[in-house]
């Protein structure tokens, strides 16, 4: 019987992805694969990461088919789905899409199918709550956590207006707290982009008992060390944080003690503000639900923390509302969530071409 597969591509600032799925949303194949940057070096020029982007896709996509095939030699790309844009708002634009949607253009072309295009920023959502149960729910707050983005995004199903159904309504005015880890990370001569690797030190059960977090004999940061993020309306500014790391990094650089206490500290601020902004905004937006999508939501110490820090700050007399992370492989850049939402346009249309028949 035959196999009707989605192709999904998305073509980031840290990563070259593909994938297909099928109509009903099972993944047969999956690909990423990180964008080369320098030691030292904190991203990419885009025309770099284009470049990268050009290079990285017909390998990558000859080695996706060929598992699939070989896998299940019954399935057909019955559509294509790109994302082309950061974010569903007019005027978004990034050259790094480009590389995906001429790729997308050319298989859809030469194959002759649909071609859906979406926006980056809707790929990380839909993967996030696959499999979820926040999979249908039709209205929920969504955090997209990034290296470059630091948004909420209250996504309304149900809303006729296509440019209504996702509305920012918190996050931060300045720069992402992917930005901040990663800015930190490299002062720490860690390779951009550091997040993960970050993560890892302040997760690990044996190192966090044995750092002190105040100062004892010249050991370890000071929780004063760092100021909290002060949060309004849902909305914060973070380059106040980054500064005092990045100084403080500077200092602890080459004294692993040190450096995983400054770590540690840093991911408690960010999960502290990401407290507060979950709290405010689900009192403005009447929102009960949340979805965390993005790489930095992939991250283990906020995963563990989030919910005890709510509760610290909700206080017993105020409910706190449901928080869903999606699974940990689907948080950070993907193609999934792309070809994801190629399937569903592809059935909805399916659909009405066999109804209006």
């Amino acid at each position: 019987m035959e196999q009707k597969w989605i192709l999904g591509i998305d073509t980031s600032n840290y990563k070259t992805s593909a994938a297909l799925t099928t109509v009903s949303g099972s993944v047969i194949g999956d690909r990423r694969r990180f964008l080369e940057v320098k030691q030292g070096e904190r991203g990419l020029r885009q025309q770099d990461a284009l470049f990268q982007h050009l290079n990285a896709l017909p390998g990558m996509l000859r080695e996706l088919f060929g598992e699939a095939r070989a896998a299940h030699p019954e399935g057909r790309v019955t559509a294509v789905s790109v994302s082309t844009r950061p974010r569903p708002v007019e005027g978004s634009y990034m050259p790094v899409f480009l590389a995906g949607k001429l790729a997308a253009e050319a298989a859809a072309s030469s194959l002759g199918v649909p071609l859906y295009e979406c926006s980056h920023q809707e790929g990380h959502i839909e993967a996030a709550r696959h499999g979820t149960v926040l999979q249908d729910c039709p209205r929920f707050v969504c955090f997209h956590f990034s290296g470059g983005t630091t948004e909420a995004v209250l996504a309304d199903q149900d809303c006729t207006e296509p440019r209504d159904r996702y509305r920012i309504v918190g996050g931060t005015k300045d720069i992402a707290f992917g930005q901040v880890l990663d800015r930190v990370g490299v002062t720490l001569g860690m390779h951009f982009p550091c997040g993960e690797e970050m993560d890892r030190l302040a997760s690990d059960k044996e190192k966090r008992e044995s750092v002190p977090f105040t100062r004892a004999a010249g050991e370890g940061i000071p929780d004063s060390a760092l100021t909290g993020v002060r949060v309004r309306g849902g909305f914060c500014n973070l380059s106040g944080l980054e500064t005092q790391a990045s100084r403080l990094a500077k200092e602890a650089a080459g004294d692993p003690a040190k450096e995983t206490a400054l770590i540690r500290l840093l991911f408690r601020r960010i999960t502290r503000a990401i407290a507060v902004m979950t709290l405010q905004i689900a009192e403005e937006t009447n929102a009960d639900a949340f979805l965390f999508a993005g790489g930095v939501s992939s991250s283990i110490w906020i995963r563990q923390h989030l919910e005890e820090e709510l509760k610290r700050r909700a206080g017993r007399d105020r409910k706190i509302p449901r928080i869903c992370f999606g699974r940990p492989e689907m948080a950070p850049d993907n193609a999934v969530g792309t070809a994801l939402l190629g399937g569903k346009r592809y059935a909805a249309e399916t659909d009405q071409r066999i109804t209006a028949e």
